[in-house]
């Protein structure tokens, strides 16, 4: 049963802490990465026996598997994933930048924003096979102009891949389709292989060896982050709906035993109501046993007097995901500094951002919203500077870079701006 808390029993650092402790992967995961770089497709069809238990000739999807799959899903399923790519596809359009350019006196300054060529996206597979992922990394992408993306999944048992990852996959315009999962996936993508290209940026989500495989390759290719389990931090005033409130900590917390699902509200009543509504919802869950485990080990509910210190604990630990489950929330968003995503009101669970709105659901976990974003179009474009100095704007500069680099012992930087003085002037 989820833990109920006086506000102040427990420090704002330790409000997401897991009681399950995550492996430690590294030297499996080091030793996974070597054998990719070292023996290529080989080690990757091994790999994809010995973890997926799939026997492969061929790695990567075919278009008639891709044609097939297309088939395979329900065409109902089929609109969503078009409307749900439709939105997603609206609200990142306005977060493409432009470059700029700056002119005066003989100087020319400014900065050209380029597509990161290939990228490479994983999306986990297995029971949970997640489609809204497929959208939600490559339509960025897609919009950043990325030249080429490549995805990763893991195959079933029977070298075949879920309908519908394939079919966001297409929706999404992902260029090809690899079936391979898990550490040895990150390292195909980091160092290329005889079929799998190297990309030039890692994202997507994954499991404990997925993030420690993007820890270890990451300066042989850049990565989007490194995702922890997923939380949510629920504020709700005494009005809201105990149900509703329940289910909404309850769909985080059937992600992953590790997950963390947290109510913090000034109403004893609610939080009465909604350790009792738990209880009642948890046994209608496919994922019980998952989410029970999420609950009670890392659920909590936190009475406080007041929603105001509800909102600087918010900010105190940066959640993934925070619903503001308030009358005017908006009001409370003015003083949310730190949070992935915020949900506003009391008709907005979670859900709607994980699949549908048009916000990005790849979050900052574990704090890091303090200082990072959710994917977006940034995450796929990289910036190149340009500067051009006629003759007379740089004389009119020489002795002041010159003067820089001398209090720096540069000499040698110095010299080759002052030679073209001597030289010009």
């Amino acid at each position: 049963m989820i833990k109920i808390m006086k506000f102040g029993a427990v420090a704002p650092e330790e409000i997401f802490a897991r009681a399950v402790p995550e492996i430690d992967v590294s030297a499996v995961v080091a030793d996974i990465i070597a054998q990719v770089r070292a023996r290529g497709d080989r080690a990757l069809l091994e790999y994809n026996e010995k973890f997926e238990k799939a026997k492969l000739d061929a790695l990567e999807v075919s278009p008639a598997e891709m044609e097939a799959a297309l088939q395979a899903v329900d065409p109902a399923f089929l609109a969503i994933l078009e409307r749900a790519a439709a939105n997603i596809r609206a609200f990142h359009a306005r977060q493409v930048r432009q470059g700029f350019r700056m002119e005066a006196g003989g100087r020319v300054l400014g900065q050209k924003i380029l597509p990161i060529e290939k990228v490479g996206l994983c999306v986990p597979g297995g029971v949970t096979p997640l489609s809204s992922t497929v959208l939600m990394d490559a339509i960025p992408a897609k919009i950043a102009g990325c030249a080429e993306l490549v995805m990763v999944t893991p195959p079933r048992a029977d070298g075949s891949i879920d309908a519908s990852i394939l079919a966001a996959a297409k929706v999404a315009g992902v260029d090809r389709v690899f079936k391979l999962g898990g550490a040895q996936a990150v390292a195909a993508l980091a160092y290329g292989t005889e079929s799998v290209p190297k990309v030039d940026k890692i994202v997507g989500p994954g499991g404990a060896f997925v993030a420690e495989a993007k820890r270890q390759v990451f300066g042989v290719v850049s990565i989007d982050m490194i995702a922890g389990p997923s939380e949510v931090l629920v504020l709700a005033d005494g009005k809201s709906d105990a149900q509703c409130v329940a289910a909404d900590l309850l769909s985080q917390a059937e992600h992953d035993k590790l997950a963390a699902a947290v109510l913090v509200t000034d109403s004893e009543a609610l939080a009465q109501a909604v350790q009792a509504e738990i209880e009642r919802q948890l046994p209608q869950l496919a994922r019980e046993e998952i989410a029970r485990a999420s609950i009670e080990h890392n659920g909590k509910i936190i009475v406080t007097d007041d929603l105001s210190a509800a909102v600087d604990v918010a900010n105190a630990i940066a959640p993934e995901h925070l619903e503001l489950c308030v009358d005017e929330p908006f009001a409370y968003l003015e003083r949310i500094r730190n949070a992935g995503s915020v949900f506003l009101g009391r008709a907005c669970p979670e859900a709607l951002g994980d699949y549908y709105a048009g916000a990005n659901h790849t979050l900052p976990t574990s704090g890091t919203a303090r200082f990072s974003s959710p994917l977006s179009v940034d995450d796929f474009v990289k910036k190149t500077q340009f500067i051009y100095y006629s003759e007379d704007a740089l004389l009119s500069a020489v002795d002041d870079v010159a003067a820089f680099a001398r209090q720096e012992g540069l000499t040698g930087h110095a010299r080759s701006v002052t030679i073209r003085k001597e030289k010009w002037g």
